[in-house]
């Protein structure tokens, strides 16, 4: 073929039907010279043999831009070149910084935090991996020499080919840098003078060179953030390939982003326990991606959640007539701050009562909020109060809280009576008369018997996890999750800390671990998610409303594939709630 008969290529193109493959788009941030807009071709060349699309990011102000990029990318390398500005992270700068690039650091530190919040798989190189550092709350050494004075330091700066190896550098065994290299001693190349000093609360250092200078740093929250101080982009430009599994990483990241981001577009996704109304007082804005809440517009827009119940949270309190009263109150108080939250947001959002009224919201590209109370302290001694809130769109009640209360005895409780109290089982049956899911999370073991018993649809449990896992009082009993889905109820996995693990800091891992038990003695029918996000629910990795893709990304590498992960995150909770709205015994109820 004429290497110059360009229109043999493009028939050759269209010569079978089109399958253009599953081939991410991986963005690349640019320099900015004196001739404009650049890029070295080692960067591009490896994104295309790794498989990914190459998408060239020129520098550029516009956040409105930046963000509508992001929405068209499934990763981003963050390329090398030239000093941060270190103004940009509060310092004053040394006598030893080099030139700054005036075009590039505001527009990629915007771009890295953004995609940090919308979990897209991020690879810096070089100054990309201090811009990782100072774009995620860490800081940079502005000069290595300058910063560490008498260490018998290497040369970083190297004047030999940028395609050949200069120095050695050590992984951290069971790092991600680790096991993507296969190596704990990797030969790379250097050409910097500035350097990683602290890699922030999100990030953690994975290796080292000889003098102890940080040549990599990745996620600490399980997230698909990897940066390294050489540049393994340059090694392809003489053949070698030994720093392809980076490029690889980096795309194969980038395509189980999209495709969990794909899930997320096809399924409704629902988290049935949030606790944001606790912070009315506080002066949120649930428009705005506020700093105080974990759940917002912007964060649930960025973790592709669709619903989320808010509870009105009654503290146990005293139980007289007066208390009582002004617990109802409190309730209704609450439950008006919710519509008039979701009112001021009407453009985004709506309420929402039914199963049905969630799938119509989807459609219409807006977020569904539904109501909740968590403790029956809301109905004091008043069981008109059941069909009270549910006429208010009240879709389950918690039947207490951290104390017995008029209905029942509480995981936290003194045992008061036994289980349900005699007004507890005349509640109960109401909550089925009318519709009103019973929740029986933080109830006492003798409560959750009782319940099931006298229960004529199905139970649910809205926020709790598993003790087999976690000796907690809070969490459920293999015998109880067994019972709960013999009944046709549901367990809705929550991420509070203390009822992840009994000792240290939980992570998204053991929120995995919990759903994983959970299905195993329950099955896949009977299990769902519950974050308790606001009411100090959330851990590194799943902390927000944001993060919520990072959790199905992790669910689709643990082996659940779509179908199963609609059941997970909201068809197993929403086949219950049709079934109670509807007044519809479950099977074994319909046994007895």
């Amino acid at each position: 073929m004429n290497a110059f008969d360009w229109k043999a290529t493009y028939d050759a193109l269209h010569d079978e039907a089109p399958d253009y493959g599953n081939r991410p788009v991986i963005g690349i941030t640019a320099n900015f010279g004196d001739r404009g807009c650049e890029l070295a071709e080692g960067y591009f060349r490896s994104v295309l043999e790794a498989g990914g699309i190459p998408f060239v990011i020129p520098p550029f102000e516009d956040g409105e831009a930046l963000i509508a990029t992001l929405e068209h990318l499934d990763g981003i390398l963050f390329s090398g070149g030239g000093d941060l500005n270190p103004l940009y992270v509060g310092e004053e700068p040394s006598p030893a910084l080099h030139s700054i690039n005036p075009r590039r650091d505001l527009p990629e530190l915007l771009l890295a935090r953004m995609a940090y919040d919308r979990q897209i798989p991020m690879l810096g190189i070089c100054r990309g991996i201090q811009l990782l550092a100072a774009a995620l709350d860490g800081s940079v050494l502005q000069d290595i020499a300058e910063a560490m004075p008498g260490a018998a330091l290497l040369k970083h700066s190297q004047d030999l080919p940028r395609e050949y190896a200069s120095h050695h550098v050590a992984l951290r065994p069971g790092s991600l840098i680790h096991r993507i290299m296969q190596t704990e001693r990797l030969a790379v190349n250097s050409f910097h003078h500035q350097a990683v000093n602290l890699p922030g609360p999100h990030l953690t250092v994975s290796a080292t060179a000889p003098d102890g200078v940080i040549e990599a740093v990745e996620s600490c929250e399980n997230k698909n953030i990897l940066g390294v101080q050489w540049h393994p982009e340059c090694f392809i430009l003489r053949g070698d390939r030994s720093m392809m599994p980076l490029f690889h990483w980096l795309v194969d990241s980038a395509r189980s982003f999209r495709e969990t981001l794909d899930i997320h577009r096809r399924i409704l996704t629902i988290d049935s326990h949030c606790d944001t109304p606790m912070l009315f007082g506080q002066g949120i804005r649930f428009g705005r991606r506020d700093p105080k809440a974990l759940v917002d517009l912007h964060k649930m827009t960025e973790g592709h959640l669709d619903a989320s119940i808010m509870v009105a949270y009654l503290p146990q309190g005293e139980r007289d007539e007066e208390s009582l009263k002004a617990a109802t109150r409190k309730a209704d108080g609450i439950l008006t701050g919710i519509e008039k939250m979701v009112e001021e947001n009407a453009q985004a959002a709506a309420i929402a009562r039914t199963p049905d009224e969630l799938f119509r919201l989807k459609e219409e590209g807006k977020k569904a909020i539904m109501k909740g109370i968590e403790n029956g302290y809301a109905i004091g001694r008043d069981l008109s109060r059941v069909e009270h809130f549910r006429s208010r769109g009240v879709v389950y009640m918690t039947l207490c809280h951290n104390g017995d209360n008029d209905i029942c005895d509480s995981a936290r409780g003194n045992g008061e009576h036994g289980g349900l109290s005699a007004f507890g089982r005349e509640v109960v049956r109401e909550m089925n008369r009318v519709g009103m899911m019973v929740d029986l999370s933080h109830a006492a073991e003798s409560t959750f018997w009782d319940a099931l018993q006298v229960s004529r649809t199905p139970i649910f449990c809205s926020h709790s996890s598993c003790r087999a896992l976690c000796d907690h009082p809070r969490n459920l009993t293999d015998e109880q999750m067994a019972a709960l889905a013999r009944t046709g109820g549901v367990m809705q996995v929550t991420f509070y800390n203390g009822f992840l693990r009994t000792d240290g800091q939980a992570t998204v891992e053991d929120a995995v671990r919990h759903i994983n038990h959970a299905v195993s003695v329950m099955g896949i029918e009977h299990v769902g998610i519950g974050t308790d996000f606001d009411g100090d629910g959330g851990v590194p990795g799943i902390a927000h409303a944001g993060e919520v893709t990072n959790l199905t990304r992790l669910l689709r590498e643990a082996g659940y594939n779509e179908e199963q992960l609609k059941l997970l995150w909201g068809g197993n909770l929403l086949r219950l709630m049709r079934l109670v709205q509807s007044g519809q015994p479950g099977e074994s109820q319909t046994q007895s």
